[in-house]
């Protein structure tokens, strides 16, 4: 296995072991890989959830450009429930896992088809 594959296996070990949720693994596969080499960079690769300027970058450039939602107050409220979801206290919120709850959340699977 690859150093991506090792992510990925990773990134679905969070998803079943904090945010109780089986993942589908192609999906989470077409997420990873869409997030490019940021998942390689110990810094980008995880989501500060206590940094508004951090969570405001996810809003723009996942969910509305990425995902093509509407602005609106429901964007950062989802936000709020997948990082509820994946635990405020854990340390590394891994992107890829954020991007994938955000992406079930909002049925947006297609996006990856």
């Amino acid at each position: 296995m690859g150093k991506r594959d090792d992510l990925i296996a990773k990134y679905a070990d969070d998803l079943r072991s904090k945010c109780g949720i089986t993942p589908d693994m192609d999906l989470l596969t077409k997420i990873t890989i869409g997030c490019g080499p940021t998942i390689y960079d110990a810094d980008s690769e995880t989501v500060a959830a206590s940094q508004e300027s951090e969570l405001e970058t996810v809003r723009t450039n996942f969910l509305m450009r990425k995902l093509g939602l509407p602005d609106g107050p429901e964007l950062m409220k989802a936000i709020n429930t997948v990082i509820d979801t994946y635990g405020r206290s854990e340390r590394n919120k891994y992107r890829p896992v954020v991007y994938y709850m955000l992406v079930k959340h909002f049925g947006k699977e297609a996006v990856y088809g």
